[in-house]
């Protein structure tokens, strides 16, 4: 897997997933870095937007989901089969720098695709494994768990 950014990994991330279609067991990647953000972890002073913010934003123009869900799998060398768009998930962070959109994409193999992360040292973790991480991850983690589970 290359582990230099692409480019549109300036204003957008993603929230890699993994649902056990029989148990909703949920699990997060948590990559090398120790952030649960693709390809790249959020700035250090990054804040998630409230929805009251997200909402006054008349007339802005977003990535669709599914395209940076397959420019992801490109950029990783995966099959774009393995990864699903959340398309109910679009969170806004504001970062320094500017404002970074993060989406939410699901792995749609039946188990946890363990061992191909593990050799850039990912790992699937339940949520609350990853208490204690950066406040802006642990916010849109939250979100993106409620939003997996209903």
């Amino acid at each position: 897997m290359k582990t230099d950014s692409p480019g549109w990994a300036d204003t957008t991330r993603l929230i890699l997933c993994h649902v056990h279609r029989s148990s909703s067991r949920t699990l997060f990647l948590r990559h090398a870095s120790g952030s649960v953000i693709a390809p790249a972890p959020l700035p250090f002073l990054s804040t998630v937007f409230d929805e009251e913010a997200i909402g006054s934003e008349n007339g802005a123009v977003f990535a669709h989901p599914a395209a940076l869900v397959h420019a992801y799998c490109a950029q990783a060398g995966l099959e774009p089969s393995l990864l699903q768009a959340e398309g109910e998930f679009q969170q806004r962070v504001d970062a320094p720098g500017g404002t970074i959109t993060v989406y939410l994409a699901r792995f749609t193999c039946i188990d946890p695709p363990s061992e191909l992360f593990a050799a850039q040292g990912g790992k699937f973790c339940a949520i609350t494994e990853l208490r204690g991480g950066h406040p802006a991850e642990m916010a849109l983690l939250r979100q993106a768990y409620q939003t997996m589970i209903g």
